[in-house]
């Protein structure tokens, strides 16, 4: 991947559903992270004894980079420009749909512009366990957006007792059948199933005013969060429990071809995967970025940088998944011998289809037909 690409996480769920409270957690729990918040159309984000709010178009500064900006849909292209300028420093984007917003529309919108500096984040959507039946009744459109879903939190499972928690989830699994659902109290999802880790800063920088996140953390600590809000911040260390981190890391290189089928088949609940590729013969000149999260998948290829030593190293994150089956459907892409070596170029077609095209930034097969059945969507999806 040329450059740093911003990823741009899309956040939806209904009026209710407990967005901002989820979005206000990773704000408190962003670990050094510069987070830039886009709020669509408009709204007032709190955060903490904070209120951020807006007509159409302001900006609000949060000090050491973390941005908020209400906005238009229309709009949106001129703040991404803004926000993936070297200067804000920006480490991820977070945008906050309204609950009335069409999610299709924005991941349409994020997928067609034309922005170097960015790469889709994924589409999360937030379902209220305790609401679930109402909110469909009332809005039957939370199926198809669940659908097209490439992680769902449901939260407030704190307000349901366990048969209902079961029933809830086999719902949305039938309605979003291989999607990981994130069982959360409170919005309290681990910020790494959606961010990677912050680059530490640099020795200069380690001087500084205090942010938003160590006032939020001496703050608990001085008045006993935990106690005044009835203990739900006593999770903090099951976060990870909802999910798995698999490392894969290989010196043989990878066959297109197998890759390629264990991305069009991989298992459910796998969410994230990004890393670097080596297609070895295949073309021994660029190692290849690949970023896929839900449907979404790309592939950078760039230089080998001089003197690095050429494999293949891979991150995998979803939820449910089983590690030892996966490394296994990964050792099987490795090529084994003579008789993996390239036959002809046809063999990277299924890689370079997910190669983008600066002249042409349209939105990819995932999204391409505003009436396609997600389930039947190419590799990657």
């Amino acid at each position: 991947m040329s450059g740093k690409q911003i990823p741009v996480v899309v956040l939806t769920g209904f009026l209710g559903s407990g967005k901002t409270t989820l979005l206000n957690h990773l704000l408190r729990r962003r670990a050094g992270r510069r987070i830039a918040v886009v709020v669509n159309d408009f709204g007032a984000i709190e955060i903490d004894a904070m209120t951020v709010a807006g007509q159409v178009g302001s900006t609000v500064s949060l000090g050491d980079g973390c941005l908020c900006c209400a906005v238009d849909a229309s709009e949106l292209d001129g703040y991404l420009e803004q926000l993936t300028r070297p200067a804000a420093r920006i480490d991820v984007i977070v945008i906050e749909a309204s609950g009335l917003a069409e999610p299709r529309e924005l991941v349409r919108m994020l997928l067609a512009g034309n922005h170097p500096g960015t790469v889709y984040g994924g589409l999360v959507q937030v379902v209220d366990a305790a609401e679930f039946d109402a909110t469909r009744e009332r809005h039957p459109e939370t199926d198809r957006h669940l659908a097209i879903a490439d992680l769902v939190v449901l939260n407030k499972t704190d307000r349901v007792a366990e048969p209902e928690r079961r029933r809830v989830l086999a719902a949305v699994g039938g309605l979003a059948p291989g999607t990981p659902v994130v069982c959360a109290s409170y919005g309290r999802i681990d910020p790494e199933l959606l961010f990677d880790p912050a680059v530490a800063p640099a020795e200069e920088e380690k001087v500084r005013q205090l942010t938003f996140e160590d006032l939020y953390t001496e703050d608990a600590h001085a008045h006993g969060e935990d106690g005044a809000r009835g203990g739900h911040d006593s999770h903090d260390g099951h976060l990870h429990a909802a999910y798995e981190s698999v490392s894969y890391t290989a010196r043989a290189p990878m066959d297109p071809r197998r890759l390629m089928q264990f991305l069009d088949s991989r298992p459910e609940g796998l969410y994230r995967i990004k890393g670097f590729v080596d297609f070895g013969a295949y073309d021994p000149a660029n190692r290849y970025a690949v970023h896929a999260v839900g449907r979404f998948l790309r592939f950078y290829p760039a230089p080998w940088p001089r003197g690095e030593e050429r494999r293949t190293e891979l991150v995998l994150i979803g939820s449910g998944i089983g590690r030892e089956a996966l490394l296994k459907e990964l050792e099987a892409c490795e090529e084994t011998g003579p008789q993996d070596a390239p036959a002809d170029e046809r063999g990277m077609w299924g890689v370079l289809r997910y190669v983008p095209d600066p002249a042409d930034p349209g939105p990819g097969p995932e999204y391409a037909d505003p009436d396609s059945d997600p389930d039947s969507a190419p590799a990657g999806a």
